[in-house]
């Protein structure tokens, strides 16, 4: 009777062991914050593998800069099959290591630019802000926060997005005087940190007056927490526009898989858990339109972004100018 049973249970081991191999395995590199227990990682692949017939791995990179620099060292002998969280600051230097390929996604993006990258799908975005207590002093601008005591905690741009965004708000902002602000920010940074998640817990734990981070943060602690005492003032120069993009590797074992993941990414499904998950923009309306909640955000009046194909170039001299004024 044991022995048909050992027989029994070692037969549905290997039956378990075969249907596990059969089983398709897609995956994805991302950033940390996505693949967390409050991120749209868990819910994203729950909608996938409904669909797909498939195992869907979400691998968590660090923040989004360190994204490309894995990728970079991997080469074509990635394990990734997709990478989501690169963003428009990116795209070239992304495309420039011949590593991604063209996508056939077709899509009516609600995003505030035209959007028509060969290579790239946008899957969220959002104006880069600092995020503050409501009830305290806001500066009107990036000068005039330089000019000021409000300490601020910002992310490496080396490392993390939102910090590549901050370099390239500055340089769009004020040209040939970039230089000139970096140095008068330079006394109000607490600390720099190498993604978003630790920052802005150094904000929330009081190390900082400000953090740099997104015009829809407040919309966490509103809907999340029902905590309206978050803020992001508005700047005279404007706030800069990132959008946020995933793109397939040439090299992929799994093509079809990342065809239409990509197809799935601007679908109802993944969109529709992007605010209150990643609390950002999505970058199709889903269905339901926005929680409520998105409506008291501020709207820039004007929205800076620099040419895809231009921030390369731009990044270095910006990249230049931020460690000379941060090692005085």
């Amino acid at each position: 009777m044991a022995y048909t049973s050992h027989l029994s249970i070692a037969a549905g081991l290997l039956i378990g062991s075969a249907a596990f191999a059969d089983t398709p395995e897609l995956t994805v590199y991302t950033y940390d914050s996505f693949v967390s227990e409050w991120g749209p990682g868990p819910v994203i692949e729950a909608e996938f593998e409904k669909t797909c017939g498939c195992d869907l791995t979400l691998v968590g990179v660090g923040d989004g800069a360190s994204l490309l620099a894995r990728v970079k060292l991997e080469g074509a002998r990635s394990d990734a099959d997709v990478v989501l969280g690169l963003d428009s600051n990116l795209v070239a230097a992304a495309r420039d290591t011949g590593l991604f390929a063209p996508h056939a996604v077709t899509a009516e993006y609600d995003l505030p630019i035209t959007w028509d990258d060969p290579d790239f799908v946008p899957f969220d975005w959002g104006y880069f802000a600092f995020v503050q207590a409501r009830d305290a002093q806001a500066p009107a601008s990036l000068k005039a926060l330089g000019d000021s005591d409000v300490s601020i905690v910002i992310q490496d741009p080396r490392s993390s997005t939102p910090g590549l965004g901050l370099l390239m708000w500055v340089k769009e902002a004020y040209g040939d005087e970039a230089p000139a602000v970096w140095v008068s920010l330079a006394d109000n940074i607490v600390t720099v940190t190498k993604g978003w998640s630790e920052a802005y817990g150094m904000f929330l734990e009081g190390e900082a007056d400000m953090v740099l981070s997104y015009t829809t943060s407040p919309a966490y602690h509103l809907i999340a927490e029902d905590d309206d005492s978050k803020t992001t003032p508005e700047f005279s120069e404007g706030h800069y526009l990132q959008v946020e993009v995933a793109g397939k590797l040439a090299g992929s074992d799994q093509p079809d898989l990342a065809d239409a993941f990509l197809d799935f990414m601007v679908s109802d499904g993944f969109q529709s858990a992007i605010p209150t998950t990643n609390w950002m923009y999505p970058a199709v309306t889903p269905d339901a339109g926005l929680p409520d909640g998105f409506d008291t955000l501020m709207v820039p009046g004007k929205a800076l972004l620099i040419p895809v194909e231009d921030v390369p170039a731009l990044r270095e001299e910006a990249l230049s100018e931020w460690l000379t004024a941060l090692s005085r």
